[in-house]
This record gives structure tokens, sequence and C-alpha cells, in this order.
């Protein structure tokens, strides 16, 4: 019997083990497998004791075991099981991706425990091997071979977050080699394409749309290729490159994102793009960049890099882009008061969609429907128009095609659900996204329900900047439901700042527990609900 216990506390402890280490793989996944920014994650999460409840219980579990006695044995696997819960996987907005390189991490931290155990329980394993039993139960206690092997593991917990960096420093040489060769093949079939035509897409918030957006417009007229997903990392691109481009396509729609200084002009490097399109700049990513101005200046990188034949497509609607200069040709888009040379004006919105009008060089004025809702998707289109007329395409031959425009999952995305309305911003937040979003809900008649956990990765500005979101929404909602209780205190209080009626802000726990409260609010009227911002797996 206490074999069979034993065998169970050895299955449930592995089956825990590869839990959390497959869960702490994917939060360095999440971060972009920068050391840096992991780093960072660790001790923000270590400090609310998030890691600590991950492996607690296997703590527990180890000195349990060692007891030797029936009771302790069963109480261990008992552990074992809470240990299994606390790390069982579950859905994310970005699941784990099991690519070569999460695969080689695995393998290393796998031989690096076997070792680690090994050298450990070395001393007493040819003892072992004579015939002595490895758990004897009673009065002999517990065999040195199996104590070691326990500390071993105890100790093998308590260092996987970091042993995790350990793993990819050993790795390292290895990807990098990957990678160059990765690089290099991408880079030659660039090469054997000189005709084609590569439009490079950035900013901290916007560049997704656009690129889809620009996708269906170009399509009218071209071949086109752009990258799929949220591939906007250089080895995103790479991967784009060598398993989708084709010697028919004639443009090529880069999106080019960044977390630290110098991350755009690597991609830029590699694909030299002919035109740009910078969306947007915020203070996004502040944990990583440290200042607006490394985020200015790094999306400009793509400016930098566009030739002088070429032209920079700026959103004069964003300040810090409006007042960056740059030596490239410029043409200007948006739906702000000026002079621009695209501009969206009369701008309408329904629960049906949006329509605006837009002149042409001529001075045409042609009038655009969309299915899409909100001013901000209005300014992404416009940016998308600007691109593709600069390109060839007649403004009429874009009417259609802007018809057909779907909406980008989870960015502003108008969806029915029974008798209520959602609008679908889920994906990412930002001050500037936030306050159109809210813009959106507000041109609506119906019960008007903001539903947000806030905003995050804004650095020392988070709480400025989520008050100051409060205090814009007091006016643009009829309630205001708030995930996370202490995490949404800056709204809270920019609401309560503006006036808003604290009867109707309803901090709650959990999303879950947020619709309950959608269904519980007693009003007649067609409820219009604001999803905005879903935190990342990574504060999950």
């Amino acid at each position: 019997m206490d074999s069979v216990i034993f065998v169970i506390w050895l299955v449930t402890f592995a089956v825990g083990a590869v839990r959390y280490v497959l869960y702490l793989t994917h939060m360095f996944q999440q971060n972009s497998y920068k050391p840096r920014e992991y780093g960072e994650w660790l001790r923000v999460h270590t400090n609310v004791g998030r890691l600590l409840g991950k492996s607690l219980y296997a703590m527990v579990s180890l000195p349990l075991i060692l007891v030797g006695n029936r009771g302790c044995m069963i109480a261990a696997c008992l552990m074992n099981g809470m240990t299994m819960l606390v790390n069982k996987p579950h859905k994310a907005k970005k699941p784990l991706v099991y690519t070569p390189r999460v695969k080689r991490l695995l393998v290393t931290t796998g031989i690096i425990w076997g070792l680690t155990a090994l050298v450990i329980c070395f001393p007493w394993l040819y003892v072992s091997l004579q015939g002595m039993t490895v758990l004897q139960i009673g009065k002999a206690g517990v065999h040195p071979l199996f104590r070691n092997l326990a500390f071993a593991l105890l100790l093998l917990f308590l260092v996987q977050p970091i042993l995790l960096l350990l793993v990819n420093l050993i790795n390292h040489p290895v990807e990098l080699a990957i990678n160059r060769h990765y690089i290099k093949d991408a880079a030659r079939i660039l090469r054997e394409m000189p005709g084609l035509q590569v439009i490079g897409v950035t900013g901290s918030y916007g560049k997704t749309s656009v690129k889809y957006f620009l996708n269906t417009l170009l399509s009218a007229q071209y071949n086109v290729l752009c990258t799929p997903g949220n591939y906007n990392t250089t080895l995103g691109v790479v991967r784009t490159i060598r398993e989708h481009m084709k010697p028919f396509h004639e443009i090529f729609i880069c999106e080019m994102g960044a977390r630290e200084v110098g991350d755009i002009k690597e991609i830029c490097d590699l694909v030299h793009p002919d035109y740009g399109i910078i969306t947007s700049i915020g203070p996004q990513h502040l944990q990583s960049f440290h200042t607006l101005e490394n985020i200015i200046s790094t999306k400009f990188e793509l400016a930098d890099a566009v030739p002088d034949t070429g032209k920079v497509f700026l959103n004069f609607d964003n300040e810090y882009i409006r007042e960056h200069r740059t030596k490239k040709p410029v043409i200007s888009y948006g739906i702000g008061d000026g002079s621009l040379d695209f501009k969206a004006y009369d701008i309408c919105v329904s629960a049906e969609g949006s329509s605006f009008r837009m002149k042409d060089e001529t001075g045409e004025v042609h009038e655009f429907h969309t299915k899409l809702v909100g001013s901000h998707n209005v300014q992404n289109i416009a940016g998308a128009i600007a691109v593709a007329h600069t390109l060839g395409i007649p403004m009429k031959k874009l009417l259609y095609p802007v018809r057909q425009l779907e909406s980008v999952p989870h960015r502003l995305q108008l969806l029915r659900q029974g008798d209520r309305i959602i609008l679908d911003d889920a994906y990412n937040s930002n001050k500037s996204g936030f306050e159109a979003a809210l813009d959106t809900l507000a041109m609506f008649r119906e019960l008007r329900i903001l539903l947000t956990p806030g905003m995050v990765e804004l650095g020392e500005k988070q709480y400025a900047e989520n008050k100051e979101a409060g205090v814009y929404a007091a006016d643009k909602c009829d309630y205001a439901i708030l995930v996370g209780k202490e995490q949404t205190k800056p709204i809270q209080d920019g609401l309560l700042e503006a006036g808003f009626p604290q009867n109707r802000m309803i901090p709650v726990d959990t999303l879950q527990e947020a619709f309950q409260m959608v269904n519980a609010i007693p009003d007649e009227r067609q409820k219009v609900i604001l999803l905005e911002n879903d935190l990342p797996d990574v504060y999950a």
C-alpha cells in the first residue's frame, strides 16, 4: 500500500512540476524571450506572491513525504493535487506556442533537472543499487537517497523562475546561430524580388487595424502579402517571408512592433521599406522603453529607413507625431482640425456602422461607408486610404473595399449578443484608444456600460493615466463596472472626482462577475457594453 501511495505521489508531483515549468516558459514567451522584461515581470509578480502561490504546495509536499508515515504521504499527495490545480493551464489570450525555441528551452530545462537530481543523489545511488530499499517505512525512516532527491526537487522548484534565465543563456549561442540563418534566408528571398514594394506599419496602437485595412484596400488592385496576426517582431517577419512570400506578390505590408529602442530599425534593416505609416505614439510599454522620448525615436526609426523616393504617412491627429520633424517626404492624414493631405470629416456613427467624407487631390468629395464604428476606426481607415490612393488606386475604386472592411477582433469590434451590443476593445488599451472608445460609447442612446480593468504597463504613469481615463469616462457612460478592486482604484478616483454617481460604479474581482453585474442592472433599455482592455496573460 505504501508503495502505491508513493507512486501516486511521484506521478502527481511530476505533473505539477511540468505545469509549473510550462507556466513560467509561457510567461517568458509573453515577454518576448527578453531577460530584462521577464526579470521585471518576476520582480512585480513575486512581490504579490503569485509565484509563491504556484509553488507553495509542492514545497509543503516534499517535507511531508519525508516524514515517512502513511498519513503524511497521503497529505503530500493532496498537496501535489493542489500544485496541479493552481498550475492548470487556463484559456489565454496568447496561449503558449510550442515553437522550436520553446521546445529547446524545455529540453534543456529537463536536462538540468535530471543532472541536478543525479549530482545531489549520487553519493547514495551506489548503495541503493546494492539492494537497499529507496523508501523505508517504520523505524528505519526514509532512505538517504530519497531524502537527497526530495531536497533536489525542492531546490529546483525554488530556483526555477531564475533557472529559466540560465537555460536561455545556455541556449543563446544556438538560438543566435539559428536566427542568423533564418534572417539571411529571408533577406535572400527579398533580394530575389526587386520589384516588390514594402510598406512598413508601426505605432503604439492602431497598427494592426491599419495593416488589415490596408491589405483589403490594396488587394483591389495588387497581389498583397501582409504579416499575419501579431507577427510584428523581426523573427515574426522572417517567418512570414520564408513561409508565405511568393514570386507573384507585388506588395508586402510589414507590421513592426517594438519594446526597446532599435527594434524597428532591426526589422527595417531586413525588409528595407519603400513606404512607412506611423499610426500613433503614446506612453505604451514604458516599463521597457523608460521614457516617451525613447518611444518616439523608436517609432520614427521607420521614417528614417524610408528612402527619399518614398513617402511617410503620418497621423497628424497625434500630437507626438505632428510635432516630430523628419526630413523624409510626408503625407498627413487624420480626422482633426487643420490642413491635412487626407482628411476624413462629417463622421456619423450608429449601431449599423460609420460614414464619412474625404476629398481627393482634385478636390472631389467621396462619401465612404463602413460597418465599423467609432472615430478611431475612421482615423485608421483614412490612413489606409491615403496609402492606397498614393499607390495608384482611384478613390472611386476604394468605395466598395471600405464598405467590406471587417472589424479586427477585439479592436472596437461591434458584436450583437442577444438584445445587447458589445463594443469589444479588449485586445489592448492606451489612453488615446481608451478615450476614442469612450467617445464611440457616448454616441449611443441606449444604456451605456463601461467594463474595464484599466490600463497596464505604463510604469510610473499608470496611476495618473488611469485616473485621467476615469475623469474622461464620467460623462460617457451610465454605469462603470471595474474589474479588480485595487487595480482600478485610479479609475474610481477619477470617476468620483468628475462627479460620477458612486452607486453606478461597481468594482468586482473577475470578468465573470462583471458580466453577472451587467445582467443585474435594473434597466429596461437596450444595453451597450464597452469592453475596454483585457489584461495580458502575464497579469492573469
